[in-house]
């Protein structure tokens, strides 16, 4: 009998020792909000009592990071020891319910555990009266790859309804281009101030691609009691998140890679020129649709030089400029643009006019077209003698007339004072050079100035050889 009294007055202190600890333990945790909808904003607090505390770190809770960490110390005496105790503080936003586990914190140089706590989530229930409210619209729920739609976030916000700061996080596009972001518009409303973002893009690839929710953390005012039971103000934070969006995106019909509905002109400066003279096309593709996804429109032309820009879009419409240089008349051909017009749902062509190009005192090759029997019956009939006479006559002939072409030529110049281009006009020396570029020098001269000029390079020329080269071949 005595021994079974003994077991239980043992068991009884050991409870009481297990209830002791609980009761005067070192540690303990807490947090100021147990049932939290989700984006609400949570602060997990260690309440730490003792004279060496050493602060835990930690980084995360329930999953997420921590946002921030604040602390506060409080230092009492009692019966000559000193007592400190320690609170602190970490704010996290929880996105689903967890238990947060017990923490182990060195206190006195001896490891303690808090107690774990418990934070339930819920979904956030739709309130059509709530101070802030995010919405996303979208223009189009089907749409072909390329196409562009338009995409609405409105942010709706009470009128007595108070922020004091605020940190948006846009929706996540994936799979879409932006082709554009419109600056937010304001408007008053009975009951809400509506703001306004526009984002305009295109699908990058088909099937059902989503849009996520757009997020706004909203802090405002608010008062709380601390440890010690005093009322302090308090900043809380809270997360508002807009509806999602799913997009249903199609194949484009086999042939056709653009998606839109566009219209095409082209336009010279001039239509009659001299040889190797600059025309300066302007081209120019208007309409919805993925104009991005449109390449060079520079042509090829059998003997021409052409130069194209690089092409610029803005505000629905796709420019480039392109020019030619020839000594012979010329034709550029129609330029064609084949595309889907979801609208009529069939692939369409447009296209420009061809334009003529006159070429003053063009050089016209003429073809050289002998008979077999010609070739055979002068062979006949001249003999070599005549022949060799011949040829001695007409060198003679050419020659004097030759020399004295020259000299007249000569005396003119020296009478005459020359124009010479200046190294300032860089389109006008890059026609000027065509003739002779073969040379090594002149070539390489060509290539900087076109690069400068069309691709705005900006490398720099090296005056010295470009004066010698316009000296050189005499460019005026």
């Amino acid at each position: 009998m005595r021994q079974e009294i003994m077991k239980n007055l043992g068991k009884i202190i050991f409870i009481l020792l297990i209830t002791h600890t609980v009761v005067f333990a070192n540690v303990r945790a807490s947090v100021d909000a147990k049932n939290v909808e989700i984006g609400e904003m949570v602060t997990y607090s260690l309440h730490l009592s003792g004279s060496d505390i050493t602060r835990p770190i930690i980084n995360s809770l329930c999953g997420v990071n921590v946002i921030s960490t604040s602390s506060q110390t409080s230092i009492e005496m009692i019966n000559g020891s000193v007592t400190r105790s320690n609170i602190l503080s970490y704010k996290f936003i929880p996105q689903k319910s967890c238990v947060i586990e017990p923490m182990e914190v060195d206190i006195d140089g001896k490891i303690q555990k808090s107690n774990k706590v418990e934070v339930n989530v819920r979904k956030i229930l739709a309130n059509k009266d709530a101070d802030f409210i995010l919405i996303l619209e979208s223009s189009k729920k089907e749409v072909f790859v390329g196409e562009a739609f338009e995409v609405s976030l409105l942010l709706k916000q009470k009128k007595d309804a108070e922020a004091i700061d605020s940190k948006f996080t846009p929706p996540k596009l994936k799979g879409f281009w932006i082709k554009s972001e419109s600056q937010p518009t304001r408007s008053q409303g009975k009951k809400y101030s509506i703001t306004k973002i526009t984002y305009k893009i295109a699908a990058q690839r088909d099937g059902q691609l989503k849009i996520t929710s757009a997020q706004m953390r909203i802090a405002s005012r608010s008062h709380t009691r601390d440890s010690w039971g005093s009322w302090i103000p308090k900043i809380k934070w809270k997360t508002y998140f807009s509806n999602e969006l799913n997009i249903y995106v199609k194949k484009l019909p086999s042939g056709a890679s653009l998606v839109g509905d566009f219209s095409i002109s082209a336009s010279v400066d001039k239509t009659e020129i001299n040889s190797n003279e600059a025309i300066n096309l302007s081209l120019k593709v208007e309409g919805n649709g993925n104009l991005e996804d449109i390449k060079s429109f520079k042509p090829y032309i059998d003997e021409i030089n052409i130069f194209d820009e690089k092409i610029v879009i803005k505000d629905n419409v796709l420019t480039q400029e392109i020019v030619f240089v020839g000594e012979n008349n010329f034709i550029i051909k129609p330029f064609t643009l084949k595309f889907f017009n979801p609208q009529t749902k069939q692939i369409q062509t447009i296209s420009t006019q061809a334009i003529n190009i006159k070429v003053k005192n063009s050089k016209i090759k003429e073809k050289l077209t002998i008979k077999k029997e010609e070739v055979k019956e002068k062979v006949i009939k001249i003999n070599k003698k005549a022949i060799s006479d011949y040829w001695f006559i007409l060198i003679f002939v050419v020659g004097m007339a030759s020399g004295a072409l020259i000299m007249l030529l000569k005396s003119y110049k020296f009478k005459q004072k020359k124009q010479v281009v200046s190294v300032k006009e860089p389109k006008i020396l890059l026609v000027k050079f065509l003739p002779f570029k073969n040379n090594e020098d002149v070539k390489n001269m060509m290539d900087i100035l076109e690069k400068n000029i069309y691709e705005d390079a900006k490398i720099e020329v090296d005056k010295k050889l470009l004066k010698e080269l316009i000296k050189r071949y005499d460019i005026s």
